[in-house]
């Protein structure tokens, strides 16, 4: 039996997370949320805290999912790391891709979608 796709789902909105929670586990993820870009920085600096993909909003307080890519591509153990951008702005895609975004999906979200790009990114 294969081993679930680890998600880490980044964004300031709850009601958003609770949304991407409900759609991820039901299909068999194991997802860990943060609710801006420096609380997943942090998770990720923990010790033993590992995933196999992240999919993070772009306007959040503190440090938004652009500055989130930007900081995790620096760092060698994310510089190929599938990084999915989910966002209401759809005019953003060009600079999310620019910044090392591996793939965007607009909100609202289709759950299938996303299943398929995380199945895509991950395997």
């Amino acid at each position: 039996m294969q081993e679930a796709i680890h998600v880490l789902t980044v964004d300031d909105s709850a009601s958003m997370r609770a949304l991407l929670g409900a759609a991820l586990t039901s299909r068999g993820y194991v997802v860990t949320q943060a609710e801006d870009g420096i609380a997943a920085l942090e998770w990720l600096e923990s010790e033993n805290n590992n995933v196999d993909v992240i999919v993070t909003d772009i306007n959040m307080p503190r440090l938004d999912g652009f500055g989130l890519i930007e900081r995790l591509r620096a760092q060698p153990r994310f510089r190929d790391f599938p990084i999915i951008v989910l966002s209401t702005e759809s005019c953003n895609e060009k600079k999310a891709r620019a910044s090392g975004a591996t793939g965007w999906i607009v909100k609202p979200f289709e759950a299938d979608k996303l299943n398929m790009a995380l199945r895509r990114v991950t395997h």
